[in-house]
């Protein structure tokens, strides 16, 4: 039986405990007055990513993605009580004025997730980040200060696109065992594959320089982002970036290795990392 004594905002905490402890940590290092808001925004974001992990075809995920969007644009079916999430999604929006419509997109941009279509571009791939990570950088900043919020888009825009690719990094040994991949195709045809040469894994130095390209994709993103000044009161939403060059160092080293590595540094490791990125003042 569930905690009657649990708050919605406790819930959302703990959801990204489970499962995104990087963002947990970002809103318990954030202004304890905006942790809530925080919380409510990265658990929905955490929901939507793991929807892929809880269906086994896209239709059944297509309708959980629904939910999310009828419950945005004001048809919620049932009581939003029910689901405590949706409830401080819901009172997060109005306390903070943000704009239901970019959540309304992130949702759109995670239909890609469900199905195994080829990413054709590095525009394609840009807009996908720029509708999912960077989007959350950005109302995370509208919550945190929302007078210093819109002059950080391209600073969240860049972040984003660094954040999303070093995250894909991390996940690719799962996304190639279900047949997803997020390498843009002009990429892959740039160093001599197609998908399908790319999943089948056996020309290891052309899925190097793919792996390679791919991750200096990010750094790319991430040198820009680096040159944008971010204020101090926005800075903790752009904490979770701060663990994204490790990531993409690594995967430019090992190449197709990443198959059999684990890039993902230790917990430890990476509260440090934003431990030291909060002082500093720099992702």
């Amino acid at each position: 039986m569930a905690d009657q004594s649990l708050t919605n905002q406790d819930i959302c905490l703990a959801t990204l405990r489970d499962n995104d402890r990087d963002r947990y940590l970002a809103c318990l290092l954030s202004p304890e007055s905006r942790r809530n808001a925080l919380a409510a925004l990265y658990a929905f974001n955490a929901e939507l990513a793991r929807i892929r992990d809880l269906v086994h075809e896209p239709l059944p995920g297509e309708v959980r993605m629904q939910y999310w969007r009828d419950l945005l644009q004001g048809s919620a079916h049932g009581s939003t009580q029910a689901n405590p999430i949706a409830a401080a999604l819901l009172s997060t929006i109005e306390a903070h004025r943000l704009p239901p419509q970019t959540l309304v997109d992130m949702i759109d941009a995670r239909i890609f997730d469900l199905y195994d279509d080829a990413m054709e571009t590095r525009v394609s791939l840009e807009g996908y980040a720029g509708e999912t990570a960077s989007a959350l950088i950005q109302l995370a900043s509208l919550v945190l200060a929302p007078e210093d919020a819109a002059g950080t888009a391209d600073a969240a825009g860049h972040a984003g696109v660094a954040q999303a690719i070093a995250g894909l990094l991390l996940l690719m040994p799962l996304h190639r065992h279900r047949g997803q991949l997020y390498i843009p195709v002009e990429i892959l045809a740039a160093t001599g594959l197609d998908r399908d040469t790319f999943l089948a894994g056996e020309d290891k130095p052309r899925i190097s320089a793919a792996i390679e390209a791919f991750a200096g994709l990010g750094r790319d993103h991430l040198v820009k982002a680096r040159k944008i000044a971010i204020p101090q009161a926005v800075f903790p939403a752009f904490l979770p970036v701060a663990l994204a060059e490790p990531v993409l160092v690594s995967a430019q080293r090992v190449g197709a290795g990443l198959f059999e590595h684990q890039l993902q540094r230790s917990q430890l490791r990476r509260q440090v990392g934003m431990l030291l990125a909060l002082m500093r003042k720099k992702i």
